[in-house]
């Protein structure tokens, strides 16, 4: 099980797995993405981290990997580069894509108005508690996109297919249901 690791939350996310038993590991170079069966975009700095997938010749192969059915899951930042549109980003900001959304960036507000919520996900049998740290929202929803959770009226956690994602921060909540599901569909 991959992190994507050039930046963002790595080290969270690789100590959720591990404690689901996940053999979990970094990955910065397209060998390591080769390796994967699975891949967890962590929450950071979107434009940064398609900025540094380019520099490090990740992009095509991420899209390449996903575009191709490899389960990935994208939380806050993670989310951004999974979606096919994107809503207030820097002019000519690229994405992974093949999650069919539209979100928009810091669409909660600026670092000074990140939030913690307990929000109610279809298929969990309790409230997770999220962290919304200058978190996106999803504007639109294809055809295809399952909503698994709201805040304030928009969508805030999704699935499509193989890919699942979270404007949250799942990985600071202490609370590894929402890899557990993501786990769940890599198993299938």
């Amino acid at each position: 099980m991959g992190v994507f690791a050039l930046q963002g939350d790595v080290r969270e996310h690789l100590q959720t797995l591990t404690a689901l038993g996940a053999d979990a590991f970094t990955v910065r170079r397209p060998e390591e993405l080769a390796r994967c069966d699975g891949l967890v975009l962590p929450g950071g700095e979107s434009t940064t981290m398609a900025k540094l997938a380019r520099t490090f010749d990740l992009l095509d192969p991420l899209r390449e990997r996903v575009g191709s059915g490899m389960p990935t899951f994208g939380t806050c930042a993670g989310m951004i580069l999974l979606a096919d549109r994107i809503l207030d980003g820097v002019a000519g900001q690229e994405t992974i894509g093949g999650l069919d959304v539209t979100v928009r960036r810091n669409a909660f507000g600026r670092q000074v108005d990140s939030f913690e919520s307990d929000l109610d996900v279809k298929g969990l049998d309790r409230p997770v508690h999220a962290v919304f740290i200058r978190a996106p929202w999803v504007e639109q929803v294809g055809a295809e996109v399952e909503v698994l959770a709201e805040a304030e009226g928009h969508p805030v956690a999704v699935r499509q297919d193989h890919l699942l994602a979270t404007s949250f921060h799942p990985e600071v909540a202490d609370d590894g249901r929402l890899h557990r599901l993501f786990l769940d569909l890599v198993r299938q």
